[in-house]
């Protein structure tokens, strides 16, 4: 094995930034492609024909981003390398008519997005993210990043039984933030005050994707400063990951033998089932028109596709010291001990022995342990766009990720080491 490489704080303050600075899928998207742009990328239109040349591209659609990096003197059928992950994470999203109140309390009506863990929300000072569509056909982004909305919860003088009985949350009666005062609520204020803040003109508004954020920045923890708590780590902790190794290694990329990949996914919190999800055609059809662009045909991209490995990279759970019974009793991942090779036998992880020994392989090409998460046989685990990946597009695909505590709540929590060690075996496996 290499010598392990020396923690760079550095990439976990910027991993904290892009945390930070990525409040929506949208967000997120835009901020890897900045990144890949000091990095040399450019950005293509899917409408536009493609060329075949060497550089780092990149498409944008929603909230996902594919960006691939194509070294001098790659032939039609040379194999992809690809880090898939996902830029969705659990939250509240406003509705079609976004405003509400009652007893002289002014609320937006929010609908429930993948599984929050919903006590997290409680009592936290909420801003306002997303997308908005205008009547040019147009869209811009919009973050009020100070606190807007709040879900109170109510007062132990009224639930005296909450701390025996456990809370008991109504999705619809008992999650609705508010955000102001007033007894005339009137269609079009949510709107009208975004408009405002984002300097359009008023009605210029007619679609909008939007979704609450918490404004508390991420933060290191402990004594050492050696744990990182922070929202949506599920997983633009993956995003950012990915998106550093993609650009270190168009950085140094002569000599490739693969086509490095980056495929950030939305939706995949509530099935991958979309034009921007994994389990849609954004993905195939780019690996399609990259091998076309070089002059391959449809035997060139059989090729391609039967020499591609894919590194699903999601979260995963941590060994929790108080409820350590939930986990399985002979595999206890623990944060700062490097990245997580996911395994389930009955397909909702798509690792298998084949696929181990490549992770394994970049792992030690980069110097960094790795560990091995199975979920206890009574806790059924969740999946991850790893599955659709393979399923879909008929390649090998191996689940890995990064042991974190917290998951889907608003607030998840790292090893500060973590995401820097998987940034290193990310570029290894890119690197081939």
């Amino acid at each position: 094995m290499s010598e392990p490489p020396r923690f760079d704080r550095g990439h976990t303050d910027d991993l904290m930034s892009f945390l930070a600075a990525s409040p929506t899928p949208y967000h997120a998207v835009a901020n890897a492609a900045e990144r890949l742009e000091k990095a040399g990328f450019r950005q293509v239109a899917e409408t536009d024909a493609w060329d075949g040349t060497a550089g780092g591209k990149y498409v944008l659609r929603g909230g996902a981003i594919i960006a691939w990096y194509v070294p001098e003197g790659a032939e039609a059928h040379t194999p992809f390398r690809i880090v898939g992950a996902h830029t969705d994470s659990p939250t509240l999203r406003v509705k079609p008519r976004p405003d509400s109140g009652a007893h002289g309390w002014r609320q937006a009506a929010v609908e429930i997005y993948g599984g929050p863990l919903l006590n997290s929300w409680l009592d936290r000072d909420l801003g306002l993210a997303g997308r908005l569509s205008l009547r040019d056909g147009t869209t811009c982004l919009v973050d009020v990043d100070r606190p807007l909305l709040r879900v109170p919860q109510l007062a132990i003088h009224l639930d005296r039984a909450v701390n025996s009985d456990g809370l008991k949350l109504d999705k619809q009666r008992h999650m609705q933030p508010v955000w102001g005062l007033g007894e005339d609520v009137r269609d079009g204020d949510l709107i009208a005050f975004l408009e405002e803040t984002a300097g359009l003109p008023d009605g210029s508004v007619t679609g909008w994707d939007l979704m609450v954020h918490p404004v508390e920045p991420p933060a290191y923890l402990g004594r050492d400063r050696e744990l990182v708590a922070g929202p949506r780590m599920d997983n633009l902790l993956s995003v950012h990951s990915g998106t550093a190794a993609l650009a270190a290694v168009a950085g140094h990329g002569s000599g490739l033998s693969y086509i490095p990949v980056l495929a950030a996914f939305d939706h995949e919190e509530n099935g991958s089932q979309s034009d921007t999800g994994a389990d849609g055609p954004l993905l195939g059809s780019v690996l399609e028109r990259s091998v076309h662009a070089r002059g391959g045909s449809l035997e060139d991209r059989a090729r391609a596709l039967a020499g591609t490995v894919c590194l699903s990279s999601d979260t995963g759970h941590a060994v929790h010291p108080n409820y350590a019974e939930r986990h399985d009793p002979t595999h206890h991942p623990r944060v700062d001990g490097g990245p997580l090779l996911k395994v389930n036998v009955n397909n909702r992880y798509a690792t298998d022995g084949s696929g181990r020994a490549v992770f394994a392989a970049a792992c030690e090409k980069a110097g960094v342990p790795f560990q091995t998460f199975v979920s206890n046989n009574a806790m059924p685990c969740g999946t991850t766009i790893g599955p659709i990946t393979a399923a879909r597009h008929g390649i090998r695909t191996v689940d890995i990720g990064v042991a974190i505590l917290s998951m889907h709540s608003v607030r998840e929590l790292c090893g500060a080491k973590d995401p820097y060690l998987l940034a290193n075996a990310l570029t290894a496996f890119l690197e081939g």
